[in-house]
């Protein structure tokens, strides 16, 4: 109620009303919000204002201003965890609904596309996961990982003003540098897919100090780039917001729009580029486009083109 009403008095009574609670246990709640880093506000016969906020994640704080129908409807937050993929994967399993989202404040065995380790420092960035359940065959479910990160970058435009860019198929970099990461798996049996788990790792408000030294030369932060520190939460609500119109679009229309979205935030299409694959081949050539499934087609030095399925990209 105070996060909908930010700056504005709240009236005691009024949050009495609304949690069939009497007005000590208020104040007690209140004291609590105040002892986690709230600033609020209390005036005799106005009520109570949140003045500021900390950035701190919490099922409250995302669910705060959501706007999104399915994602979201259910969080499931922790404070550390060896990975959110790990849990949303159990989860899955366990029957857990589509749009469940799995975040923590720290993640101490994230890990990246190709099995890389991801740093995940605590209260710094956005480490969370996102299950769907898709009703489609396998060969529709590529592009979802395209998808993600087309939503991930229109987020962060609409949240910062920042324009970032693609690497395929869905490295988000700001200036040649690594922003976000995103990890798409499946859960799957004979012909059916049950389950597709998004993992997104954002730098949000980590300082260039807080990365390892192998990744200061590759690795960025929204507050490396603009010098402000940003609401974590705020950033998850329009990433799913944005997650959740694009997967919609994609199932009701197909990849096609997505596609072009996808293709006017790349970095690597009309250039050369070097493609290693997880089999250690090697192709050098241009990238001329993506498939309606999302592969990669690169035209090699000898003359054919080669669909990319999997591998690393170099310019």
């Amino acid at each position: 109620m105070l996060l909908k009403n930010m700056n504005a008095f709240v009236s005691g009574q009024a949050i009495c009303d609304r949690l069939g609670c009497s007005r000590t246990a208020v104040w007690k709640h209140i004291q609590e919000l105040q002892k986690e880093g709230y600033i609020i506000e209390s005036v005799p016969r106005r009520g109570y204002r949140l003045v500021q906020r900390p950035d701190r994640l919490s099922e409250a704080e995302i669910k705060a201003g959501l706007k999104c129908q399915v994602f979201g409807r259910t969080i499931i937050y922790k404070e550390s965890v060896v990975s959110t993929q790990k849990i949303a994967h159990f989860l899955a399993e366990d029957g857990a609904e589509e749009g469940t989202l799995v975040v923590s404040d720290e993640q101490t065995g994230g890990r990246g596309r190709l099995g890389r380790i991801w740093h995940s420092p605590k209260g710094s960035g956005i480490w969370m996961s996102l299950i769907l359940r898709p009703a489609l065959p396998f060969h529709r479910t590529p592009p979802l990982t395209l998808m993600a990160a087309v939503a991930v970058v229109r987020a962060i435009h609409a949240a910062t003003g920042l324009r970032c860019a693609i690497k395929w198929p869905n490295d988000v970099l700001y200036e040649g540098k690594k922003l976000v990461g995103i990890l798409t798996e499946m859960q799957a049996e004979e012909n059916r897919v049950r389950a597709v788990i998004i993992g997104i790792g954002m730098n949000v408000n980590t300082p260039s100090d807080a990365f390892p030294e192998e990744l200061k030369e590759t690795a960025t932060s929204l507050k490396i780039i603009t010098g402000k520190a940003y609401a974590r939460a705020e950033l998850i609500q329009a990433i799913l917001f944005e997650l959740e119109s694009l997967y919609h679009l994609y199932l009701t229309e197909g990849f096609r729009a997505i596609k072009l979205m996808w293709e006017s935030y790349s970095t690597s299409l009309g250039k050369r580029i070097r493609a290693r694959t997880a089999h250690g081949d090697v192709v050098t050539g241009v990238a001329k486009g993506i498939t309606d499934d999302g592969v990669l087609l690169v035209e090699g030095d000898d003359g054919r083109v080669h669909p990319i399925y999997s591998a690393d990209i170099d310019l």
